[in-house]
């Protein structure tokens, strides 16, 4: 399978990292309990259920793969999106507003929350690689390397279906970029705040999509990113060394390879405090 392991999350106002040793790192708002990680264990990858900046958002909720294939949640539960203590044999997960999809080692799909746009909708996807949410839209890769969307499409984010030869996939507020095999990236949906503009990128190895932008990493470490840039979320122009990245709504981070972070961007419930972080690391 496809699947790389993601060791760095970041949600509407709080950011989670995974450490060599399993154990997990978190910062930021935790008002629904949504970085209360510190007892968890043998992890081997986390996400962070990300929405848009709105007055009536923010609370959230956090998961964690372990090693045995067992999933662990904590945080904001209003829609059953941290029901997901019976899953097993799960090899990647991806955490959206209200809700969280877990991809079996079989290539099928698990969701558990909310599903009033058919985001959740994807029982009968199969031979799947990759898994990413956005706010409202559920996208996916194929092991052929086509693509996968169910939810709302009312900005096209869910157009996928022309899509081939990707390796990876990412969705934001009401947009969704590809990863090619070629290290070229596509993209669909809102271009009006330029999280689409990803056209001219190459030679990139890792990318995620924020709310209003759009991160990645180049086979060199250097990092990229377009899109919304009204919290500085898109300064990353002089980060170097970087292996993976993470977009939230408004915030960014970045993992060097030496095992720490860098931030940058909306810092205003502390999720950016990841200075002091180290030893976060792909299991």
């Amino acid at each position: 399978m496809l699947v790389d392991p993601s060791v760095l999350a970041a949600g509407r106002r709080h950011s989670v990292g995974r450490r060599w040793d399993g154990t997990v790192l978190a910062v930021g708002h935790t008002a629904a309990d949504e970085c209360r990680v510190e007892q968890w264990e043998d992890v081997l990858a986390v996400a962070a259920g990300n929405v848009h900046s709105a007055r009536n958002t923010g609370k959230s909720h956090t998961v964690g793969l372990r090693s045995d294939g067992t999933v662990l949640a904590t945080g904001w539960n209003g829609d059953g999106q941290c029901d997901v203590a019976g899953w097993r044999g799960v090899a990647a997960v991806a955490a959206g507003w209200r809700r969280t999809l877990g991809l079996l080692g079989n290539g099928r799909v698990l969701a558990a929350g909310r599903n009033s746009e058919g985001q959740c909708d994807v029982q009968s996807w199969r031979e799947v690689v990759a898994l990413s949410c956005g706010d409202w839209h559920s996208v996916g890769v194929r092991s052929d390397g086509s693509a996968l969307a169910v939810g709302n499409d009312r900005r096209r984010q869910c157009a996928v279906e022309g899509w081939r030869d990707l390796a990876a996939i990412a969705a934001g507020y009401v947009h969704t970029v590809g990863l090619r095999a070629d290290g070229r990236a596509v993209a669909t949906g809102d271009r009006t705040t330029g999280a689409c503009e990803v056209d001219a990128w190459e030679e990139v190895v890792v990318l995620d999509a924020g709310s209003h932008h759009t991160v990645g990493v180049t086979a060199s470490g250097r990092a990229l990113a377009t899109g919304d840039n009204s919290h500085g979320q898109c300064d990353v122009g002089d980060w170097r060394d970087i292996i993976a990245v993470a977009a939230g709504s408004t915030h960014t981070l970045g993992l060097r390879a030496d095992g720490t972070v860098v931030s940058t961007g909306n810092n205003a419930d502390r999720q950016c405090a990841v200075d002091a972080w180290s030893g976060v690391r792909l299991p």
